[in-house]
């Protein structure tokens, strides 16, 4: 099955903006001789020939492309690195990039959910190449200064973004805790500047807590990214407000930009009784279809909370709840990633991710580039987002996405629609 040859990962361009940490992958070079330049350019090409996405390489003579680059003499890894970013570059996909061994030891500390920096998830707008904030991470500089999503990064220190490729982006904005970066911002028609102090950021993958309102407790849980732990948080808060007796649920997966695969599968199944979760479809039309494991914590009302910072597992978790007609959503159209990605780590330390598969909803909804349509719209204005974000009020009454949340759970409760959301109980 395609999906075992590869550590499956659903996630946004470059993920926050991290530093170095403990590294999930060990080099496949421990005890071994590097690998030299050009062997190290032949694995990445033939990784992304028996593995990528679309069997037309963006249209690309992808042969003649592997000659053009080994035909090249490399006297340094430095050199094989540039040229595998050119070739990776030719594929047109900004989800496919290649990491250095510094950049990749970053990605796999996001993976664990250990990060640092100034918290960002950034993204490369499609039509106008703009490096774009997808949503900042709760409780990071990023964060607390106001950064909202969709700004506009013009400038790192005074440096242009425009052209400028993402990973040159991320480069520029890492650095030592302590340390200070300035990011000009452009939203709408304002220009604003930021002094972010970078800092440790903990990603803690669940909080939770109960809420009291006339209908009796809510559990309230918010996931902020799907981490390697994420899943055994979310099982715990379940459990935990199992046995607090609440009535339904609030998941906020607001600006949750996705994470790993297999999380949001083991999330989606503490939900839903049966049925599909999931399907990936590889380059060959093979489909792979990922089904909840019969085992729910709970069948209380839900209601999930989702905007255009939800992105990837995130939309896989509430287009799978939302089509099994388990959950309602609030909040606004989400991102609208589609894409899976793979992370090989190469025998250097550096690694490649490549998108291997696109994936569909249970009802076939293809969201790439759409998002998914929330049963109840509730938008923020800018202002309201703003003094939210200040005030931390985030998740209370004075949210009017989460107090619309609690208003649609309230009517479930009150109907006794815990019975009728799942299919066992129709």
């Amino acid at each position: 099955m395609f999906k075992q040859k590869l550590l499956v990962k659903i996630e946004l361009a470059v993920m926050a903006i991290m530093l170095l940490g403990t590294s999930l992958y060990a080099s496949k070079a421990f005890g071994k001789a590097e690998p030299s330049p050009q062997k190290l350019v032949d694995e990445v090409w033939q990784i992304l020939d028996k593995n990528y996405v679309d069997v037309s390489f963006n249209h690309q003579d992808w042969k003649a492309i592997r000659q053009q680059y080994l035909g090249r003499s490399y006297s340094s890894n430095q050199q094989a690195y540039g040229a595998i970013q050119e070739m990776v570059a030719k594929l047109g996909d900004r989800y496919t990039e290649f990491f250095d061994p510094q950049e990749f030891k970053a990605l796999n500390n996001d993976l664990s959910g250990n990060l640092s920096g100034v918290g960002l998830e950034l993204a490369q707008n499609e039509k106008t190449k703009a490096l774009t904030v997808v949503a900042p991470i709760a409780g990071t500089p990023a964060f607390k200064a106001g950064i909202l999503p969709d700004d506009v990064i013009v400038q790192i220190n005074g440096q242009i973004t425009q052209g400028m490729k993402i990973e040159d982006a991320v480069k520029r904005i890492l650095g030592p805790v302590g340390t200070k970066v300035v990011l000009t911002i452009q939203r709408g028609s304002q220009s604003q500047t930021f002094n972010l102090t970078r800092a440790n950021i903990a990603i803690y993958p669940v909080t939770y807590n109960t809420r009291t309102t006339p209908v009796g407790k809510i559990g309230y849980i918010r996931l902020p990214e799907f981490t390697e732990t994420a899943a055994a948080e979310m099982h715990r808060a379940i459990e935990a407000l199992e046995q607090q007796q609440v009535q339904g649920y609030v998941l906020d997966l607001r600006s949750d930009p996705g994470g790993l695969l297999d999380a949001s599968l083991q999330i989606a199944s503490m939900w839903l009784k049966q049925g599909a979760i999931v399907s990936l479809v590889n380059r060959d039309q093979v489909k792979d279809s990922y089904n909840a494991s019969g085992h729910p914590l709970t069948n209380k009302p839900l209601v999930i909370l989702v905007d255009k910072g939800s992105a990837s597992a995130s939309e896989i978790l509430s287009g799978a709840l939302q089509d099994d007609h388990r959950a309602r959503l609030v909040g606004t159209r989400t991102f609208g990633k589609g894409l899976v990605q793979a992370v090989e780590p190469l025998e250097d330390g550096s690694g490649l991710k490549l998108t291997i598969a696109k994936y569909y909803t249970p009802k076939g909804r293809d969201i790439n580039h759409v998002g998914i349509e929330p049963d109840i719209t509730v938008e923020l204005t800018e202002a309201q987002q703003k003094a939210l974000l200040q005030k931390q009020t985030l998740g209370t009454l004075a949210d009017p996405q989460y107090a619309s949340a609690v208003a649609d759970l309230s009517k479930l409760i009150q109907s006794g629609a815990d019975h009728v959301s799942l299919k066992s109980g129709k």
